[in-house]
């Protein structure tokens, strides 16, 4: 019978056979994600771009020695450690953490991860000194007395006193491990390296400042080989063009997605949002070195003339929280569920007005018009509320806030996420010594809540550290620097085939156990 068929028959089973049989091969082809952003980070230094848009992009390229488990359900808020770099760690006296190694672990040059370049991550020179060229490392690692390299694989932390934080340390913000030898070769000349190698699932590909950031797999990844072919974080400001990039396809994730934007995205049939409630505060910074605000009085008037539960309702679509002061649930036995929330009192903040002899003087507001969701909504209602209660307020919206500084400042926007599950990873990394209050905004110092946050850090027994922790916030509420808005709802919009599970922090975590596309066949 096959003798008989014509060959152009034959030719054309056979091509149909063939393009069958090429199928799951295309299939098995990875995707090339596109996410877009409304901002990209100036430096991939993993400890200088501590910021939402930095760690965002950081998270994929670099790793830390412990992992914070953010997908289990005993993870929940990433309280839980597993292994990271590190195989395992231990305690070897109240002063000392000795932590093993993987073996064979590769950064993207190709050069094997070792003991030294772990030294060399939280040394003097790159971090923990006081002339180092990342002062905020100061901030996380200053309970460090020294690191020592035990063998290739085997590093010792000694602490300066008896620190019951240093593992949630080693696995957050700061701590991601960088190459020694690549980092030294590029800091010639005393330059910060803005391109540092890490270990992570994704390597640098390219990088155009202000447009996009493209990152490709890492296929020698210790954890996984990579399910994206390549990651593009692509800056677009504007909240209409992401959200118009993700239902035409253009994008398969974006970020800071509004509240009224979200019924809008989940009325089609192949995109999403998917939200959660950051581990983040949206804040006030006052400089209490200006004229106008030096009186601590004027500063806790503008905190009670803030009605927060109304900012919620408006701009949130009441899915923002309201946090009781600057502390968290996932504190755990650090967390005081029965300390007093922020106060709403218009009449009360006339009177301190009053006493402190408040004439009128104008009291600027700055904001970034894109950075933060809702920054704008949000400021403008809280101007208006100041001036319900007395006072002389006024906007300025601008692109470089991050310049408002000194005689400039008076009062700026910023956020406060929650480092590690602890009063020292939030109130006391944001506003401590070597935190951006006192260190780079310049715009508070309190020796006794600085005095109080040393004693908090090298004390072990819970019943004194949390008569510290309620100190160093009556402290802060009192002194009045700053202010608690509320913790933001972040949305995102995602492709549906996508199967991807958004953090309580911003790290955007695209590793193989956390990312699938349901659209290739496993």
């Amino acid at each position: 019978m096959f003798s008989k068929t014509p060959r152009r028959l034959l030719a054309a089973f056979a091509a149909l056979a063939m393009s069958a049989a090429s199928f799951p091969a295309m299939a098995q082809q990875r995707p090339d994600i596109v996410v877009g952003v409304a901002d990209t980070p100036a430096t991939l230094e993993p400890a200088k771009e501590l910021s939402n848009v930095g760690t965002r992009v950081s998270y994929s390229i670099f790793d830390t020695l412990i992992r914070r488990d953010f997908l289990s359900a005993e993870g929940g808020s990433g309280s839980k450690l597993v292994p990271g770099l590190a195989e395992s760690w231990k305690r070897i006296d109240e002063l000392t953490l000795e932590v093993k190694l993987r073996p064979g672990v590769k950064f993207h040059d190709g050069a094997t991860l070792t003991a030294d370049d772990v030294v060399f991550t939280f040394s003097p020179e790159r971090m923990t000194g006081e002339k180092t060229m990342l002062p905020e490392g100061r901030a996380y690692f200053s309970v460090i007395d020294r690191i020592e390299a035990v063998d290739p694989l085997t590093v010792r932390f000694v602490t300066k006193a008896p620190d019951p934080l240093l593992e949630q340390r080693l696995s957050s913000w700061a701590s991601w491990i960088i190459n020694k030898a690549d980092w030294q070769a590029q800091a010639e000349g005393g330059q910060l390296p803005r391109f540092p190698v890490g270990t992570g699932p994704y390597k640098l590909d390219d990088y155009k400042a202000d447009q996009q950031i493209r990152l490709v797999a890492n296929d020698d990844y210790f954890d996984g080989k990579p399910t994206a072919a390549s990651v593009t974080f692509r800056e677009v400001p504007e909240p209409a063009a992401r959200i118009a990039g993700l239902v035409s396809g253009e994008f398969d994730i974006i970020t800071n997605v509004a509240p009224d934007q979200i019924a809008q995205i989940n009325a089609y049939g192949d995109i999403e949002t998917r939200s959660v409630v950051l581990a983040n505060s949206h804040v006030l910074v006052y400089n209490t070195m200006h004229p106008v605000l030096a009186d601590a009085r004027v500063r806790r008037a503008l905190n009670l003339a803030i009605d927060r539960n109304l900012l919620v309702q408006a701009l949130w679509d009441n899915k923002a929280i309201v946090p009781k002061s600057h502390q968290y649930p996932e504190y755990g036995d650090m967390f005081d569920a029965n300390r007093p929330g922020m106060e709403y009192n218009v009449e009360k903040a006339k009177a301190l007005l009053a006493e402190a002899g408040y004439k009128g003087e104008e009291i600027v507001y700055s904001t970034h018009p894109t950075y933060y969701l809702n920054a704008v909504p949000a400021a403008q209602v809280i101007v208006e509320m100041w001036k319900a209660a007395g006072v002389n307020a006024k906007l300025n919206v601008t692109e470089d806030l991050d310049n408002v500084k000194g005689n400039d400042l008076m009062v700026r926007n910023w956020s406060n996420s929650t480092r590690y599950p602890d009063p020292l990873g939030g109130l006391w990394v944001a506003w401590g010594p070597f935190g951006s209050a006192q260190k780079t905004f310049k715009s508070w110092a309190n020796a006794d809540f600085n005095d109080t946050g040393k004693k908090l850090e090298t004390t072990i027994n819970l019943a004194e550290r949390q008569k510290l922790a309620s100190t160093m916030l009556d402290i802060w509420e009192n002194d009045a620097p700053g202010t608690i808005l509320y913790q933001p709802l972040e949305t995102y919009g995602v492709r549906k085939s996508l199967t991807w599970q958004p953090y309580t922090f911003y790290y955007m975590d695209l590793r193989p156990y956390n990312l699938v596309d349901t659209a290739v066949s496993q």
